[in-house]
């Protein structure tokens, strides 16, 4: 098991806690993403994959607007709080464990569009894993189809390499929760720990360890076109309402 499966294993139960209001935060990306797609001619006939699900935060959003979703993770716990989210939403959606890296082992069919939230991408700690991701994810698109990802703005970041993130501060029934990750650099790599703290009267500390490559917008958008795509597009927070910048490539 990698740090990656490790990091998202421990915090399946948690995750969550990230959020003020998670259910809220799913029907709010999702009518992003939804707008997303109708702009470049999909709706809701689309399939989808969201191959870095998670606990399912986008999955269960877009199946909520009628979507037909399927969803893939390498965290084993994730999938299981996906599927338990689903159920109690009472959403079908088909969840698989499957690395991005190789979609093709676990899926025989295309995609019309794929997603991949949340800096799932930088993930990859090296040039030919990026590489690998992007076009195990391309050749698994239909003719015509639609990759999204977010990724942190590492042009941004790394002119300064911030040792942190700004803290998230939520109240609670018994108090409140504060969330934040340290960042130790290493040229364009980064070991995150992420700190969840509940103080409830006698605070609780959660730590999660994990390590990101920080990916340059040109990077990926080359990788992407000689993936294949026809059009890459960059969609930044002022103009999406996404709290990441957006990837948008279209396929031939």
């Amino acid at each position: 098991m990698n740090i990656t499966q490790t990091f998202y294993d421990n915090m399946a139960s948690q995750y969550d806690k990230l959020f003020l209001d998670w259910h809220s935060t799913t029907r709010e990306q999702a009518e992003i993403l939804d707008r997303i797609f109708r702009d470049n001619g999909f709706d809701t006939s689309a399939r989808i994959l969201d191959c870095a699900c998670g606990i399912g935060t986008q999955a269960i959003g877009l199946a909520s607007l009628g979507y037909n979703v399927t969803g893939s993770d390498i965290s084993d716990a994730e999938l299981a709080e996906a599927r338990s989210r689903a159920a109690r939403d009472n959403l079908q959606i088909s969840f698989k464990n499957a690395d991005f890296c190789n979609l093709s082992e676990s899926f025989s069919e295309p995609f019309d569009i794929i997603i991949a939230m949340d800096n799932a991408l930088p993930h990859m700690l090296t040039a030919s894993d990026l590489q690998a991701a992007v076009r195990s994810i391309t050749r698994q698109l239909a003719n015509g189809g639609m990759f999204v990802a977010s990724i942190r703005d590492y042009d941004e970041l790394l002119k300064s390499k911030p040792p942190y993130s700004p803290p998230y501060i939520h109240k609670t029934d018994s108090g409140q929760r504060v969330s934040f990750q340290t960042w130790e650099w290493n040229d364009n790599r980064y070991r995150l720990i992420q700190y969840i703290i509940d103080d409830c009267g006698t605070p609780q500390v959660s730590r999660f360890e994990c390590e990101y490559r920080a990916t340059r917008r040109d990077e990926l958008t080359d990788l992407l076109l000689s993936c294949g795509c026809r059009s890459v597009v960059w969609k930044f927070p002022e103009e999406t309402g996404f709290y990441q910048p957006i990837i948008i490539a279209l396929t031939f």
